[in-house]
């Protein structure tokens, strides 16, 4: 499966809705370039994982090489909506203190804003039977 990449606007926010996978290759390639277009036009940036299958090192490589671009031009990423997998693969690498996650689309858009009340990174609810 390819990745898909849409943008859109939302509160003077760019929200990338990715589908698919992000491997190292095409995929990866391709996600670092858009989002570097989408950083040249608005460094505020929301990446909606809810359709992302699969990450793989290249792909967490992206990102995190992403966050750090967005970083340095006075920007940020925030990532939401993270399936069980990929906030499986972010909290096993540690990565999770590293990039704030929001388990819906407006906390993480508010999150620019200083509007989010009690923001705070959030995994997805898998522990409900802990």
């Amino acid at each position: 499966m390819s990745l898909k990449l849409s943008a859109r606007t939302v509160d003077n926010v760019r929200v990338v809705d990715c589908s698919g996978r992000i491997v190292f290759g095409d995929e990866a390639s391709q996600l670092r370039e858009t989002i570097k277009k989408e950083l040249a036009e608005n460094n505020r940036l929301v990446l909606n994982l809810a359709n992302v299958s699969y990450i793989d090192s290249g792909g967490i490589g992206t990102l995190v090489s992403l966050f750090t671009t967005a970083r340095n031009a006075g920007g940020d990423i925030k990532l939401v909506n993270l399936t069980k997998r990929v906030g499986d693969l972010l909290q096993i690498t540690k990565l999770i203190t590293v990039f704030e996650s929001y388990d819906n689309e407006q906390k993480a858009i508010n999150a620019f804003s200083g509007s989010a009340r009690g923001a705070v990174a959030t995994m997805p609810s898998r522990r409900e039977t802990a």
